[in-house]
């Protein structure tokens, strides 16, 4: 029998407080361990997403070295979308896995969390650009420095919807996932099949690998974008 450490993270002190978020995250990681698997602890987080100072992800960790125990998740962004937090993660030499990715390897994750922080610095960059622009042309903004940490979370899931809704964007995700789960493709070979049909991407550019997988991880991972994919 193998024994299951479960890890769980909710983002605001309201859904820790209300359950919101971490009740499915319990569902999604018992119906996915086995009848001859064991979840002998479960560690709870109320933290950010940017933040790398997570004392009860430690305290999992520790306590799968002793036990010799697996680390689950459900979902991969529960871990964190900097790459050096995924690295360090992956220095412990535990076994961890990811309820909405079963099959990911360790450089599989690594891959992913360095999309993720790229794809944040690309945000927060049009962001900058936007203001820049705004204030080019005349209109009074206030000063970035004083935003709240709620407020640019608020604003960058604005741009991450906006990207979701995008016409590109799911049309390309529709063909994408496709290709990927009836076709395995590569993403190499699914951003040429995708150039030579003439699609394009939310900024009217071909299409590369890293971009095909940015597009895949938003179907696996965003609720909202598989809605928008299948109806």
């Amino acid at each position: 029998m193998k024994n299951y450490i479960a890890y769980y993270r909710v983002s605001s002190k309201h859904q820790g407080n209300s359950g919101l978020g971490l009740n499915a995250q319990k569902s999604t990681v018992k119906s996915y361990l086995s009848s001859d698997a064991e979840l002998i602890a479960e560690y709870e987080e109320v933290e950010t997403g940017r933040s790398n100072t997570r004392q009860q992800l430690q305290l999992a960790i520790e306590h799968c070295q002793r036990s010799n125990s697996i680390l689950i998740i459900a979902k991969l962004d529960r871990l964190s979308r900097n790459v050096a937090f995924i690295s360090k993660l992956m220095e412990t030499n535990i076994e961890f896995v990811a309820c909405d990715m079963p099959q990911a390897t360790q450089f599989t994750l690594h891959i992913f969390a360095a999309l993720a922080e790229q794809e944040a610095k690309f945000i927060s960059e049009r962001t900058i650009s936007a203001l820049t622009e705004l204030k080019r042309k005349g209109v009074k903004l206030g000063n970035p420095q004083n935003l709240t940490n709620e407020a640019r979370q608020k604003g960058t899931q604005t741009l991450i919807e906006n990207a979701l809704s995008n016409e590109n964007n799911k049309r390309a995700t529709f063909a994408i996932v496709k290709m990927r789960e009836s076709e395995n493709l590569s993403y190499r070979k699914i951003a040429k099949q995708l150039n030579d049909n003439g699609y394009k991407t939310s900024k009217n550019c071909e299409f590369t690998a890293s971009q095909v997988l940015i597009l895949y991880d938003r179907y696996l991972n965003h609720s909202q974008c598989r809605e928008e994919i299948l109806h």
